[in-house]
């Protein structure tokens, strides 16, 4: 019996299927080299999806980099806090790189992005004038005191407003704007240090009184009342968004990585996209 991983998509990403041809060789099992595949059925799906949007296989080492992600961020009990992330990296084509780890529908591609915009190893670059993402997922999705988001900057540009809702009228926003932050509060804190290259930015809280912020590997402890949003912003990657999902400024820094969700321990999730990063850097000739 010759046992064949089904690696085609078929309109299905939470399917895997095996299927089986007799071969005379009763009791072989042959799994060529190229269906090396995820033992993980959410990895598995990911990739059967941005193998469909990218139109072609991955390597080999970029589905286990995938795979390895997943299932450590499951280990170290933060996936569940996570609900709308993409991986802006690794995938052959910018259509692959906007498949939604998880959450749905897929974030709006504004400019739009190109091939150009592009690298498998570090991701997407914005142009500070009209490219950025816009997630599906808005302020009120998650609590006032129960909210995180994060970014992987793989290249730091000179216009940074990074990611998050807007800072006009801001009552309870959540951004980074340069070296300033807000997370569910009006008054920005400042001085948390310039965005550094190759380490997660990230903002979580969960609690009324303070936040946690991280930069460049190190977690700080903000005494920052929580304030409920004035309006139903979208968040914007790339840029800040307002509640009808526009774009109201932008980025040239370059992002391989981000999340929006539930308070989640951002050391967990830096040490587990530093990996992943380092992994599909690995994998890609």
């Amino acid at each position: 019996m010759t046992v064949v991983w089904a690696s085609g998509y078929s309109g299905n990403p939470g399917k895997v299927t095996l299927t089986s041809e007799y071969s005379g060789n009763p009791g072989k099992v042959t799994l060529p080299n190229t269906q090396v595949f995820p033992d993980d059925s959410d990895a598995a799906a990911y990739v059967l999806a941005v193998e469909a949007a990218d139109g072609q296989t991955l390597e080999p080492a970029v589905r286990m980099a995938y795979n390895t992600f997943i299932k450590g961020c499951k280990a170290d009990g933060i996936w569940d806090a996570i609900k709308e992330s993409c991986i802006l990296a690794g995938a052959r084509t910018v259509a692959g790189t906007l498949v939604t780890l998880k959450g749905t529908p897929s974030p709006t591609n504004i400019g739009p992005f190109v091939s150009a915009d592009y690298d498998r190893e570090l991701g997407l670059q914005g142009d500070s004038i009209s490219k950025a993402l816009v997630s599906s997922r808005r302020i009120f999705d998650d609590s006032q005191d129960n909210c995180h988001i994060s970014f992987f900057p793989t290249g730091v540009g000179s216009s940074n407003y990074l990611m998050g809702t807007q800072s006009i009228n801001a009552v309870g926003s959540m951004h980074f704007i340069d070296d300033r932050e807000r997370c569910r509060a009006q008054t920005p804190a400042g001085g948390s240090g310039a965005v550094i290259a190759n380490a997660l930015r990230g903002l979580s809280r969960s609690n009324s009184a303070d936040y946690v912020s991280r930069n460049g590997g190190t977690s700080t402890t903000r005494i920052k009342t929580s304030q409920a949003p004035s309006q139903n912003w979208y968040y914007g990657i790339f840029g800040t968004a307002t509640s009808t999902g526009t774009i109201v400024n932008y980025t040239d820094t370059r992002i391989s990585f981000y999340s929006i969700g539930e308070s989640l321990d951002l050391a967990l999730l830096d040490a587990r996209v530093t990996t992943l990063m380092s992994d599909i850097g690995a994998a890609i000739p």
